[in-house]
């Protein structure tokens, strides 16, 4: 039996913490929920997932992570309520200034599962998935 309960929060290394915080505000509809300068970090959240980004030492110059080589978080999955709304919500993702999209919205192996994989602008690799009807 496990003993743990479920994600308390996600804690995230970003490039830039004004320029992610700002993404998942606009892009996603998030919160911010507490913010500390000092350290400097804050806190995100849609209501149900809390994240924490923590904003990487800019005076050196940090690498991307490379999901290939190296071990930590792969990718953030955040699930939307309908295919309209993942379409949508593509096209916004795509717009927005320094996002790199991988794919656009398609089928998760036959369907109706479809999702969609991008970089937002701090680099944190993101997929949006749609679980079907």
């Amino acid at each position: 039996m496990s003993k743990t309960v479920g994600l308390n929060h996600l804690g995230l290394a970003v490039a830039d913490l004004d320029q992610t915080t700002l993404f998942f505000e606009k892009v996603l509809g998030w919160t911010e929920t507490a913010r500390d300068d000092a350290y400097p970090r804050n806190s995100i959240t849609d209501g149900t997932l809390r994240l924490t980004l923590w904003q990487v030492d800019k005076s050196v110059s940090p690498r991307r992570f490379d999901r290939r080589l190296n071990i930590g978080l792969h990718h953030l999955a955040l699930e939307v309520e309908s295919g309209e709304e993942l379409l949508r919500l593509a096209d916004v993702v795509a717009a927005w200034p320094g996002v790199k999209v991988e794919f656009m919205p398609e089928f998760m192996g036959t369907g109706p599962r479809k999702h969609m994989m991008f970089a937002e602008p701090g680099g944190i690799r993101l997929e949006l998935v749609w679980m079907g009807a």
